[in-house]
């Protein structure tokens, strides 16, 4: 098994958690600005949780791993305060309360903690590598999305996917009978908490 097989296997899931109406109303400017809003504001609550989570993943991680989860912490904690000046531009409030859909994705991250690293990597890959290709799905973004846009489909963010894609390919390599079946359990859920995120952000 593969990361790439994962994608092939799913991939009814993993175009429903990469293809959306937001991603769509981003590229061509007719997603509603309060639906955008509403995804920024949920969307940084979730960045704290990943932060948390990886950084906590990091520390168990194989030493070689180690730098790369590391760095991925190090950039989560920059787009915060990003988070935070975009808001403040857009003047959206960043006390909202968590939604239902993003609080059953941050408390997905948190069993992940408790999960085996093969599980654990596979669920950092798959979240980032969604992103990564819905964000690519909307450029270049209208105006006023463009700056989200080409936040995260930069060469370096996707380099970045590509070393934790080789990570996960190390792992489910070695991985036979329970850990791989929970690594694949795990890629389909991300692809259905993306999904409820982007659902989320258009619907309320």
């Amino acid at each position: 098994m593969t990361a790439d097989a994962l994608v092939t296997r799913h991939a009814a899931a993993w175009q429903a958690a990469t293809v959306h109406p937001f991603l769509a109303g981003v590229r061509d400017g007719s997603v509603p600005e309060d639906s955008f809003d509403r995804w920024l504001a949920q969307d940084y609550l979730f960045a704290q949780a990943l932060v948390r989570a990886q950084s906590h993943i990091a520390a168990g991680a194989p030493f070689a791993d180690i730098g790369l989860l590391a760095g991925g912490v190090v950039a989560a904690v920059g787009e915060l305060s990003w988070f935070e000046e975009m808001a403040a531009r857009r003047g959206v409030a960043l006390d909202a309360a968590t939604h239902p859909a993003n609080r059953a994705y941050c408390d997905f991250l948190l069993a992940l903690t408790y999960a085996a690293y093969p599980v654990q990597i596979t669920a950092i890959w798959a979240l980032e590598r969604t992103y990564l290709e819905g964000w690519e799905a909307a450029r270049p973004g209208a105006q006023p999305y463009r700056e989200f846009v080409e936040r995260w489909t930069t060469d370096g963010f996707r380099s970045h996917v590509g070393d934790l894609q080789a990570a996960v390919d190390r792992q489910l390599e070695a991985s036979v009978g329970e850990q791989g079946r929970e690594a694949e359990d795990a890629f389909v859920w991300v692809t259905h908490y993306e999904r409820g995120f982007w659902d989320m952000a258009m619907s309320g």
